[in-house]
């Protein structure tokens, strides 16, 4: 799992221990990880691309591909585009999806 610019806005820690105890390989880790990873990853994307301006979609997925590790340059452009605190509202939104992850897990045990 490489870092990305929008990594210090989850808190995993909760989703971690609950995976340790629902899978029973390291390998069932592995693949429910790449899951948590892929629907985090599409609703960041989603988010973003839905308040970014049509015009500016190119240049920030660009952006993200040369430098996906770089939040102050990623989300300084985003703040500059959008207007919003685009930081916050992930923030809120990945904390709901993680907690609805959360739900999914315990309730499937």
């Amino acid at each position: 799992m490489s870092k990305l610019f929008f990594d210090h806005l989850l808190s995993l820690d909760k989703l971690d221990r609950e995976i340790k105890k629902i899978a029973k390989t390291k390998e069932e880790r592995e693949e429910l990880w790449l899951l948590v990873d892929e629907i985090i990853h599409h609703k960041v994307f989603d988010i973003i691309l839905e308040r970014l301006p049509k015009d500016n979609h190119q240049e920030f997925l660009e952006m993200v591909h040369s430098a996906p590790h770089d939040q102050d340059y990623l989300f300084g452009y985003l703040r500059s585009k959008i207007g919003e605190n685009i930081e916050d509202i992930l923030r809120e939104e990945l904390g709901n999806l993680t907690y609805e992850i959360l739900k999914d897990a315990t309730n499937g045990q």
